[in-house]
């Protein structure tokens, strides 16, 4: 059965991507935690000065030592949400695409097993839709997780969701003509 393979990899790579959620709350979660108390901290020390008209113990606030607090709850927020921007781009890229397209194969894998269309428009929705994952959630796993800068090359061509936008419209096409050879006992309808 064609489909089987794209059955396999949908649930295989379905389990790649489930797992990138344990990893961003092990390993990168802590540091977005850590960065958002040091960045209240910071932020509610210049709050309280800015609430107080810039004054501590009823003096004015010099300067340097304002300018020095104002830089320092400006680089603790900067580094909250560069922190947060890790989880995000984690969470938006591989994570989502990568479990809408596991979906998806597994979807297109059972669908092809119940198609009567020739194995050669079979093979070519089978191999669109697993090179289309691949060259589009495989390469933001390698940009995006493992900082591979090439991988962003590859991404930019486009080439993986074309192949998955061009995997649907033959699955559709395939659908219209198997599922309509099947209905009407392989006459044509």
């Amino acid at each position: 059965m064609i489909g089987t393979r794209n059955v396999v990899f949908g649930f295989l790579f379905l389990a790649l991507s489930a797992a990138l959620g344990p990893y961003m709350v092990v390993r990168l979660l802590p540091e977005v935690d850590k960065a958002a108390q040091q960045r209240q901290q910071h932020m509610a020390e210049l709050q309280l000065l800015a609430s107080n008209d810039f004054e501590k113990d009823l003096e004015p606030v010099p300067g340097d030592e304002l300018a020095r607090t104002n830089s320092t709850a400006l680089l603790a927020l900067n580094r909250f949400l560069q922190q947060r921007q890790i989880v995000d781009g984690i969470k938006g890229g591989p994570h989502a695409h990568g479990n809408l397209e596991s979906l998806l194969n597994i979807a297109v894998g059972l669908t092809l097993a119940f198609l009567t269309v020739p194995a050669l428009l079979k093979q070519l929705i089978s191999w669109c839709f697993i090179l289309g994952t691949l060259l589009h959630s495989g390469m933001l796993y390698l940009a995006v997780v493992f900082e591979q800068a090439w991988a962003g090359s590859v991404l930019a061509t486009g080439i993986g969701p074309l192949l998955i936008l061009a995997g649907l419209v033959l699955t559709g096409v395939a659908a219209a003509i198997g599922f309509g050879k099947a209905r009407t006992g392989g006459a044509e309808a």
